[in-house]
């Protein structure tokens, strides 16, 4: 596959998973210096990486709730949680992540995106407890 077949997946995937506006929105926040990186994350991240078969796509999405929480990248991960929340993860899930980062990773780490999960919660009227 080429790289403009590898873009145009990976945009196509961002657009479902984010929405179409909030893409356009970070993809212009850098303008014309941050192109390049916007092109690897169309075509690498979303276009290759999350297209491969290995994870279904809300495990991908808990994976990286659980990275960006332990990693201190609270922006981050409120994009990861609506992902995640178009991905079928479930209240439940993510706060099951939450604590295992508490538990691994320090309660520090787990405080504010605690707050940002419940915050997308009550936003999204997202309740399912499965």
């Amino acid at each position: 596959m080429d790289i403009g077949e590898m873009y145009a997946r990976g945009l196509a995937r961002r657009k479902r998973m984010f929405g179409g506006a909030e893409v356009e929105k970070r993809m212009a926040a850098s303008g014309e210096f941050g192109a390049p990186l916007q092109n690897i994350i169309n075509a690498y991240v979303y276009g290759d990486v999350w297209e491969r078969e290995g994870l279904a796509d809300h495990i991908r999405s808990l994976v990286m709730l659980g990275i960006t929480a332990a990693s201190n990248r609270p922006a981050e991960f409120r994009v990861h949680a609506k992902g995640a929340l178009a991905n079928g993860c479930t209240k439940r899930q993510v706060q099951d992540v939450l604590l295992l980062v508490a538990m691994y990773c320090g309660v520090p780490a787990a405080i504010e995106t605690n707050r940002i999960a419940s915050e997308i919660f009550s936003e999204t009227g997202g309740s399912s407890e499965a």
